[in-house]
C-alpha cells in the first residue's frame, strides 16, 4: 500500500427510468491507504454511523466532525429523558479526557408508541447546542435504510441540498474500529495531513471514556454505543492487571541489581570484555538482560509500537522458557545426560583421529600431487603437534565431562535460546583446534598472496601509495628487481602447498561455521519473531489492518445509500516485516561475491556477523 488511495470501485448501474426511480445492483470494493478518502460525487456528505445504535432509542447524536472533509462520525446516542445542561457538562468532561472534540451531532429519532411529539421536540433542541450543521436521522418501524435531514445553524437546509442521495451512511463495527490499528503507522508526531479514514480510526479509539457509560448505568445520562450490547470484562484479566505493577517493580528493582553487578571495573576490564563479546552465551545474557528492562518497565507504553513490542518480546519469552523446561525435562529423563557424556568423548578421540590421518595424508602425495616436501613437512608436523596436544586435554578432561554437561543442562531453565548459545560455545571449544588450524593456514596463504600481489607490481614498475590509497607509478634499480625476482619466484612454488593446507583447513572450518549458523539462525528466529503479533492476526485479523472494504447494505428508492465498512487485515508477510524485533545478529551480510574474494585473498570469515571496516 503507497501513502495514495488505492480505490477500486465495480459499479453496475441501470439507467435511471423515466419516473426518476433508480434500481441498481452494485458491488463497491474499496481499499484505503494513509490517504483515505472516499471518490465519489463532490459534496457528499459521509456519516459514519456505529451499528450497535441501529436499534438504540430516540435521542442525541454525539460525535465528531472529520476536520477538513464533509463527514461526521457518530460514537455514540443520548437517550431521552435528559437534561441539556448535564449533556453539555458531560461532554465537556468527555472532551478534557479524550482531547478530541465531541460535540452533539443533531438527533436520532426512532418512533415508538406514546411518543408522539418526539420528533419535534429533537429539532427544536437544535437551538439549544451550538452546531454548524444539525443532523436529523429517523428511522421507521420496519424499514431498514435511515432518512437524513441536514440543517444549517440558521435553521434552514443547504442550497445544494437535493433530498437524500447526497447522504451516504457507513456503518461500521465500533469495537472492532476501537481496537484496530491502520497500517502503516503514522507517528504522532508527524506534520503530514492524517487521512480522513485514519482521522475515523483515531476518533473512535481516542474516545474510549465515552463508552465507560451505558444504558444500564444508574445516571443522568444513559448511552447506546458497543458497550451496550453486553460484553462484560474479565475479572481475571483485570487482577492481572493490578497485579503486574507490583510484580514488574520487584522484576525492574532485580534487573537493576544485576546491572549494578555488571558495571564492575573489573568486568570492562579488557581480557574479560573480550572473551564476554565472542562468547554467544554472554552476548545472549546481555541481550535478554536489554529485554527484561524493556517488559519490565513501569512506564506505560503509549505507542502501539511500543506495546507491541513489549508484547511480542514477552510472548517469545515466555516461548523461550517452555521450550527450555521442555529440554530439561528430556535431558535429565533415563540418565540421558551419562550418555551424551560418553558418547561426546569418543566422538572427539575420532575427530581427532581423523584429522591426524588426513594431515598425514597430506603430507605425502594427495591426489597424486607433488608439493614442496621441505614445507610439507614442517607444516604437517606443526598441525600434528597441536592434534597431540589436543587429544591431550581430551583425554584429561573426560572424567569431567558428565559433571560439566549436568549443570550446562540446568541453563536450559533460563530458555532454549541461553542453552543454544551455550552449546555454540561448546562446539567453539571442541573445535578451537580446527580453528587454530584455519588461522594458521589462511594467516600464511594470504601473506603469500599479498606478497605476489606486491612483486607482481614491481614487476610492472608499480606500487601502493599508502597515504593516498591507490596505485602509482615507480621507478626501481637493478637490485631491487633482482630480489623481487628471486621472492616472487620463491613465494609462487611455495603457494601450492599452502594453498592445499589452506583449502582443507577452511573446508573444515566452514563445515562448523554452518554447524554454528544454524544454532545463530535458530536462537535469532526464537528472540525475533512476533508471535504475539503473528496470534493476532490468525486470532482477531481485525486487530491489524491494512485497509477497509465496502459493501451494500441498502439501497431504497428516496433514500440514502448505506454501506458496510469491513476491515482488511493486514498481510503475515507485513505482520513480520512490521513487528520483527530486532536482534544482535542482526548486522548486514557479506555478499556471496565480497565471501568469495575474502575465501580467495585467505582473510578470516565470520559470515553471522559483520567485521568492522579493514583499514590500511
Amino acid at each position: 500500500m503507497t501513502n495514495n488511495l488505492k480505490l477500486e470501485l465495480e459499479t453496475t448501474v441501470q439507467s435511471r427510468v423515466l419516473a426518476g426511480r433508480r434500481t441498481a445492483s452494485r458491488l463497491i470494493r474499496c481499499h484505503f491507504s494513509s490517504v483515505g478518502r472516499v471518490e465519489g460525487p463532490a459534496m457528499v456528505l459521509k456519516i459514519f454511523f456505529p451499528k450497535c445504535c441501529n436499534t438504540a432509542d430516540s435521542g442525541l447524536l454525539v460525535g465528531r466532525w472529520v476536520p477538513g472533509q464533509d463527514s461526521a462520525v457518530v460514537l455514540a446516542v443520548i437517550h431521552y429523558p435528559f437534561i441539556p445542561g448535564q449533556v453539555k457538562k458531560y461532554l465537556s468532561q468527555i472532551r478534557n479526557q479524550t482531547q478530541v472534540d465531541l460535540t452533539i451531532l443533531g438527533s436520532w429519532s426512532k418512533p415508538k408508541d406514546g411518543q408522539e411529539g418526539m420528533d419535534s421536540f429533537l429539532k427544536d433542541l437544535s437551538t439549544i447546542f451550538p452546531h454548524s450543521r444539525w443532523l436529523q436521522l429517523s428511522r421507521e418501524s420496519g424499514k431498514r435504510a435511515f432518512t437524513c435531514r441536514v440543517v444549517q445553524n440558521n435553521g434552514t437546509p443547504p442550497a445544494d441540498q437535493e433530498g437524500d442521495e447526497k447522504v451516504i451512511f457507513i456503518h461500521y463495527d465500533q469495537r472492532k474500529v476501537m481496537l484496530s490499528q491502520l497500517h502503516p503507522i503514522q507517528e504522532k508526531s508527524s506534520e503530514k495531513e492524517s487521512s480522513e479514514l485514519r482521522v475515523v480510526f483515531q476518533t473512535v479509539a481516542q474516545s474510549q471514556p465515552l463508552f465507560f457509560l451505558d444504558r444500564y448505568d444508574e445516571g443522568p445520562l444513559k448511552l447506546t454505543h458497543w458497550q451496550s450490547e453486553g460484553r462484560e470484562a474479565s475479572i481475571i484479566v483485570e487482577l492481572l492487571k493490578q497485579a503486574s505493577v507490583p510484580l514488574c517493580v520487584v522484576l525492574t528493582w532485580l534487573v537493576s541489581v544485576w546491572q549494578w553487578l555488571c558495571s564492575f571495573r573489573l568486568l570492562h576490564m579488557w581480557p574479560v570484555q573480550f572473551i564476554s563479546s565472542k562468547l554467544s552465551t554472554c552476548v545472549q545474557s546481555g541481550y535478554r538482560m536489554d529485554h527484561f528492562q524493556t517488559v519490565f518497565s513501569t512506564k506505560k507504553a503509549t505507542m502501539h509500537i511500543e506495546f507491541m513490542r513489549k508484547a511480542n518480546i514477552f510472548v517469545s519469552f515466555l516461548l523461550d522458557i517452555a521450550l527450555g523446561l521442555l529440554l530439561i525435562s528430556w535431558l535429565y529423563r533415563e540418565n540421558r545426560i551419562s550418555q551424551l557424556a560418553n558418547t561426546l568423548v569418543p566422538v572427539a578421540d575420532h575427530v581427532a583421529k581423523e584429522l591426524q590421518e588426513l594431515l598425514e595424508w597430506l603430507m605425502g602425495a594427495p591426489a597424486g600431487l607433488k608439493m614442496n616436501r621441505a614445507l610439507d613437512q614442517v607444516l604437517g608436523r606443526f598441525f600434528l603437534y597441536h592434534i597431540h596436544l589436543w587429544i591431550s586435554y581430551i583425554r584429561l578432561m573426560s572424567p569431567f565431562i558428565e559433571m560439566i554437561l549436568w549443570y550446562v543442562g540446568l541453563s536450559a531453565c533460563l530458555g532454549l535460546t541461553f542453552a543454544l548459545s551455550v552449546l555454540s560455545d561448546i562446539v567453539a571449544l571442541l573445535t578451537f583446534h580446527i580453528y587454530c588450524f584455519y588461522v594458521y593456514g589462511a594467516r600464511l596463504y594470504c601473506m603469500k598472496i599479498y606478497g605476489l600481489s606486491s612483486l607482481w607490481r614491481l614487476f610492472r614498475g608499480k606500487k601502493w601509495n599508502v597515504l593516498r590509497q591507490r596505485v602509482d607509478s615507480c621507478s626501481y634499480d637493478l637490485d631491487q628487481l633482482f630480489i623481487g625476482t628471486l621472492l616472487f619466484t620463491i613465494l609462487l612454488f611455495l603457494l601450492p602447498t599452502t594453498a592445499l593446507y589452506y583449502l582443507v583447513f577452511t573446508l573444515l572450518r566452514l563445515v562448523v561455521v554452518m554447524f554454528q549458523g544454524l544454532i545463530h539462525l535458530s536462537v535469532d528466529f526464537i528472540n525475533s519473531f512476533p508471535l504475539f503479533a503473528m496470534g493476532l492476526r490468525v486470532c482477531r485479523p481485525y486487530r491489524l489492518a491494512e485497509g477497509v472494504k465496502f459493501r451494500v447494505l441498502s439501497e431504497e428508492p428516496g433514500a440514502p445509500l448505506h454501506l458496510m465498512m469491513e476491515i482488511n487485515p493486514l498481510k503475515f508477510s507485513s505482520v513480520l516485516q512490521f513487528y520483527r524485533t530486532p536482534t544482535y545478529s542482526c548486522y548486514p551480510r557479506d555478499s556471496w561475491a565480497a565471501l568469495c574474494k575474502k575465501l580467495f585473498v585467505g582473510e578470516l570469515i565470520y559470515p553471522w556477523r559483520q567485521k568492522s571496516t579493514k583499514t590500511d
